[in-house]
């Protein structure tokens, strides 16, 4: 599957409406790869281990950068950014596959040079699982 036809959207409670946000250019990478923690007894021969919490990593979204209006993601993003509460997003594949989370943002806005484009990064400190949906059949 391509990334193309992928959506964003964000609400401000959790049990709000979602507004799609305009100008996405990547995704990150979704899910967790559980920490090895090793749990060794005197007694064993070999090392043994559990797998412990899983880490997310970087969870950054890059988009076309535009604060030309109000509805603007760059200004709507940095507005909640500078507010500091969770924001709650939903990640729409276009199979219908939902992964629905909350975070804490930042949003930085890149440099540039002759002939480049300007973006923005949504950085996002998740604070919740990752609730994964899948389509219907």
């Amino acid at each position: 599957m391509l990334a193309n036809g992928f959506k964003l959207e964000y609400a401000t409670e959790s049990s709000g409406s979602y507004t799609k946000l305009s100008g996405l250019k990547e995704i990150p990478e979704m899910g967790a790869e559980p920490e090895k923690v090793e749990n060794t007894t005197l007694d064993d021969k070999l090392k043994k281990y559990e797998q412990g919490i899983g880490d997310p990593g970087d969870m950054v979204y890059k988009f076309k950068y535009d604060n030309t209006s109000a509805s603007s993601s760059y200004r709507i993003l940095r507005g909640l950014a500078d507010a500091g509460s969770a924001v709650y997003f939903k990640e729409t594949a276009p199979d219908g596959t939902v992964t629905a989370f909350s975070g804490t943002i930042s949003v930085k806005r890149s440099g540039g040079g002759s002939n480049a484009v300007i973006e923005f990064d949504l950085s996002i400190a998740l604070s919740s699982d990752l609730t994964i949906t899948d389509p219907e059949a």
